[in-house]
């Protein structure tokens, strides 16, 4: 996995309209999913008109909303280092993964502390709008739908979409959408990795499941005959999956969705959402490129 300059070259890190000068980073700062059916963001004091940002900004401690099982954005581990962040609600336990980084890094330039809350994707929304956790940055994506209950960041960075199949599938060599006409197609839950399905023309959509670990187990099972996945990860999920193959879509052949990743945070946050863009904004994009490619060379097997 140390050779991804294909897929990075097809990420957008900072529209250019935020570009700024940056701090540079110490060192390596000792990283889509669709709607959540929650809406719940309409409660509270951002539904009273009232920014929730002093809030959070007061705090020196921030609680970083995640799965931990979605390498390499995030994941769990047994063993503390610079890279890692404690899990608050699994004792002895931390997280790594770019989210992560994201996290630590925002946390240095904003002076807080993060820790990471584990959780199932779906619940995240529900889990800040009722202030278990203060922000989100877990592979989220800001859709319409989720916009209606949440404030987002611009992305930190964008993905794209691609399509696994079994060595010796009749669709290995596959090279448009159109070729899985008929197909089972499986995606993970509540996450655009589900939703992007829907491209493909005539498609068997298969009720979604939990996690990608799941995801990969059915399609070894045998219970489908392709599974979505983040092109960015292909290399990593390739070496822990040797028999797994990339369908390779001609120009234009593929999914047309792009999966941006977006810090989450409770609705009217306008102060938060302002501080997080301009700092956002100040990470650059070769910083970006190392942290991307150290997580890489982490990320579990």
């Amino acid at each position: 996995m140390k050779q991804f300059s294909k897929p990075m070259s097809r990420r957008v890190f900072v529209r250019a309209g935020l570009a700024a000068s940056a701090t540079t980073i110490a060192a390596l700062l000792a990283g889509c999913q669709r709607p959540s059916n929650a809406t719940s963001g309409q409660n509270g004091s951002a539904a009273q008109g009232a920014d929730p940002s002093e809030a959070v900004l007061a705090k020196k401690q921030l609680r970083i909303g995640m799965e931990a099982a979605y390498a390499p954005y995030n994941w769990q581990v047994s063993e503390e280092s610079e890279f890692t962040i404690p899990i608050d609600n699994v004792p002895g336990a931390f997280a790594d993964g770019y989210d992560v980084q994201i996290a630590k890094y925002l946390g240095e330039q904003m002076g807080f502390e993060p820790v990471a809350v584990k959780q199932s994707f779906s619940g995240l929304i529900d889990s800040l709008n009722n202030g278990q956790i203060d922000l989100i940055i877990a592979g989220m994506s800001a859709t319409d739908e989720r916009r209606q209950s949440v404030d987002f960041s611009e992305p930190y960075f964008v993905g794209s979409f691609g399509l696994f199949v079994m060595k010796g599938s009749s669709y290995e060599n596959a090279t448009k959408l159109s070729d899985f006409a008929g197909a089972t197609v499986l995606g993970q839950k509540d996450t655009m990795l589900d939703d992007v399905i829907d491209e493909i023309p005539d498609v068997i959509h298969k009720t979604p499941v939990d996690s990608v670990p799941t995801v990969f187990s059915n399609l070894k099972q045998g219970t489908c005959d392709a599974v979505t996945f983040n092109t960015e990860n292909e290399a990593g999920y390739i070496k822990q999956n040797p028999d797994f193959v990339a369908v390779k879509f001609a120009p234009g052949e593929g999914f047309k969705e792009e999966v941006p990743c977006n810090v989450g945070m409770k609705k009217g946050s306008t102060k938060l959402l302002e501080t997080i863009d301009k700092t956002l904004a100040e990470l650059k994009e070769d910083e970006r490129q190392k942290l991307w490619d150290a997580v890489l060379e982490r990320q579990p097997a």
